[in-house]
């Protein structure tokens, strides 16, 4: 029995567009992506320049309002898109996914006056967002943020720290969560910061067991000043905005979870039918056989979960519970599926000779990022059983 070369996914698409699309993104990924990914995550290695090319190729507006220089695709493409590029590399697609959070206020909640000011340049113009949200001492509980924004005349003052900051350092802009009000999620209100602006600093990046090619840092807000024409929404309607942006974001962390996990299988296949003992491939042996199979399983049912969800989000209705499912049993399956495909290789599997274990120390992260996947059961048991009772 030879060895089989890994097949791409197929992608039950709406149009011959978005077909087109995918066509084009593979293409990216086999002349630009993956080739370098191996080489470029050990060595920490951002690729900016890649994410400029994506800019120019309009895939980093794809979900957003063509009049804005977006690409008006649903985001049951949009999230396809996101699996084909994080398969490759999964610091290019949780960095597109990251940008498309970003975009999202000022897209959804900012006036039309702003949409026209910034939001052509956030989708098309080459620029790279960060989101600002989690803090040293707030992550999962982020209603409890302390970073204020002091009112000054036609300005705000910005002071405080924002941890855990996806391409913090350097993001072109970051949407910012801060303090105006009283405690709690009512005194919250969103702002567009300048990645430039006077008094903004990004410490070091954190030293991370995966996704080293992509920068992850804390930034300082040390007084820095912005108008009030960046203020985003109404005052007081910052938290209400970023649990919209969020419940999108986990869709976008799905996505790229799959893609994680299919690329693991395809390189588990590939393996266990070239790999020799005992006289044949150990793709005979009925022992990997299961073992694959399960793998392959959870990965559809992980994909045709987040592409549900995605449906709900595109009809309009409500898809917070089933973002936070699919979130939750994407990224659970990508560790599960990376864990394994480091066993079907066995001891191979374990050497940077081969890319599942990069695979295996990135699907980590996913379990952890945009909501733990413990805050996705609570918000999946709020919507059973209503909730908690204090």
């Amino acid at each position: 029995m030879p060895d089989r070369a890994p097949q791409p996914v197929e992608r039950q698409l709406p149009t011959e567009e978005s077909r087109d699309l995918i066509a084009l993104v593979r293409d990216i990924i086999e002349r630009e992506i993956a080739p370098r990914a191996a080489e470029e995550e050990e060595a920490g290695h951002f690729p900016r320049e890649l994410f400029t090319l994506l800019s120019e190729a309009g895939l980093l507006g794809l979900p957003y309002d063509s009049e804005y220089g977006g690409g008006d695709q649903p985001y049951e493409v949009y999230l396809q898109v996101l699996e084909e590029l994080a398969a490759a590399r999964l610091t290019v697609g949780l960095g597109v996914s990251v940008h498309s959070l970003s975009c999202h206020a000022l897209a959804g909640y900012g006036s039309k006056q702003q949409q026209s000011d910034h939001l052509a340049a956030m989708l098309g113009g080459g620029l790279l967002g960060a989101y600002c949200l989690s803090e040293p001492s707030s992550g999962s509980d982020a209603a409890s943020l302390r970073t204020k924004a002091v009112r000054d005349g036609d300005d705000w003052v910005i002071t405080g720290t924002k941890a855990w900051i996806t391409h913090g350092g350097i993001a072109d802009f970051c949407t910012v969560l801060a303090r105006t009000g009283g405690e709690g999620a009512r005194g919250i209100t969103a702002f567009l910061v300048p990645g430039d602006a006077d008094g903004l600093n990004a410490a070091a990046p954190e030293k991370k067991m995966g996704m080293k090619g992509s920068p992850t840092a804390q930034i300082n807000f040390d007084g820095v000043r912005v108008s009030d024409a960046r203020r985003i929404g109404d005052e007081g309607q910052g938290f209400a905005i970023a649990l919209s942006a969020l419940d999108s974001g986990r869709l976008g962390i799905a996505a790229c979870a799959i893609g994680v996990a299919q690329a693991a299988l395809d390189e588990a296949v590939s393996y266990a039918t070239g790999r020799l003992q005992f006289g044949r491939p150990i793709a005979d042996f009925q022992g990997l056989r299961f073992m694959l199979a399960d793998m392959a399983t959870r990965i559809e049912a992980g994909r045709s979960l987040y592409l549900a969800a995605a449906r709900l989000r595109d009809a309009g209705r409500p898809f917070s519970r089933e973002a936070a499912m699919a979130k939750l049993f994407c990224t659970d399956t990508a560790m599960s599926v990376t864990t394994d495909a480091v066993q079907v290789l066995g001891g191979y599997g374990y050497t940077l000779d081969f890319p599942v274990e990069r695979y295996m120390r990135e699907a980590k992260v996913l379990q952890i990022v945009e909501g733990t996947n413990q805050i996705q059961r609570m918000v999946i048991a709020r919507h059973l059983a209503g909730p908690e009772t204090r």
